[in-house]
């Protein structure tokens, strides 16, 4: 953002008002508040005028500054497979934002989710970060990515002309989601350096960098827990297991989004982690894991691995099998 503000701002001034030395060595793991951060959109936002700073900020994004999840971005074999990768391992930049692909009418949602008050630094952040999911799906397409829709969840600021002209599609403000829709076909598109070898090099060392992380909060370790003893029969409501945990269906969201969660996504993930346990597992058939994982037909349960993990779950068994 401060980059991309260029010299109409003291940029000096801003990163040291949130702790950063501008002059020393670039660390992508060094980490600030969102508190802090946003409130220094917001004083930047007191010197020049905004409005089309997320866009620009979130087109000069690269995946070279993502780390090994850039590489992994990069080497998945489509733009879905990439996206998944986003969604899976999000927790390893950032603790405030969440990620979740989920299928829509026409095609599927790429959604944001960041807890807390839509004040102007989230609002920010939240613009520049639907502009950056675009312009990395830009760098590894070997065709030009438009989606069909962006969602944003505030009000419009003053112009939305920079908006659309970036995302090329129309972008709906006061939406119900902060949210990019894609075609189906957009997310099967091959990646220009899609290989199957190094994703899943790359995934088992983003795992390894994952389960470092400390243990998920007791309330989410419960949910996920009655979540995989109801997958047998289909994927529970959330009403459902907020009613088996004690909560209302209200408090069971907040308590969920006060860890940066949604209960879609801890569904899906609890599904994928359950099935990657059962393939391991030669006693279960296919279209037994694909029943026990809430899924109605072996097919759905192929689509939805194949996104998760970027390979099919024949294709994964028998990778473990010979690991």
């Amino acid at each position: 953002m401060v980059a991309a503000a260029g010299d109409r701002i003291d940029a000096d001034a801003l990163l040291l008002l949130i702790g950063i030395d501008p002059a020393g060595p670039w660390d992508p793991k060094a980490m600030i508040t969102a508190e802090s951060y946003y409130a220094m959109l917001e004083r930047m936002a007191e010197q020049i005028d905004v409005t089309d700073l997320p866009v620009r900020t979130g087109a000069s994004m690269r995946l070279d500054e993502y780390g090994a999840l850039g590489l992994a971005f990069k080497a998945a074999t489509t733009l879905g497979a990439s996206y998944a990768r986003v969604e899976r391992y999000a927790r390893l930049w950032t603790s405030v934002v969440e990620y979740e692909l989920r299928p829509s009418a026409g095609g599927t949602l790429f959604i944001l989710h960041r807890a807390g008050a839509r004040r102007l630094g989230l609002r920010l952040s939240n613009e520049a970060t639907l502009a950056s999911a675009v312009s990395i799906a830009r760098q590894v397409s070997p065709v030009p990515v438009a989606p069909m829709t962006v969602l944003v969840r505030h009000a419009a600021p003053r112009r939305v002309t920079a908006h659309e002209a970036w995302f090329g599609c129309p972008v709906h403000f006061n939406a119900e989601l902060d949210a990019i829709l894609f075609s189906n076909e957009t997310l099967a598109r091959p990646n220009i350096l899609g290989d199957e070898g190094i994703s899943r090099y790359l995934v088992s060392h983003l795992d390894a960098e994952l389960s470092r992380i400390p243990d998920a909060p007791e309330v989410v370790r419960r949910a996920k827990d009655a979540i995989a003893q109801a997958l047998s029969e289909g994927t529970p409501k959330m009403a459902e297991i907020a009613r088996s945990l004690g909560f209302s269906a209200r408090s069971f969201h907040r308590r969920l989004s006060e860890h940066g969660m949604s209960y879609h996504a801890l569904a899906e993930e609890t599904r994928r982690d359950l099935a990657e346990g059962l393939l391991r597992d030669d006693r279960h058939t296919l279209a037994e894991i694909a029943f026990l994982t809430g899924f109605s037909e072996q097919s759905a349960f192929t689509r939805a691995f194949k996104r998760w993990m970027g390979t099919t779950p024949a294709s994964y068994r028998k990778q473990r099998a010979g690991s």
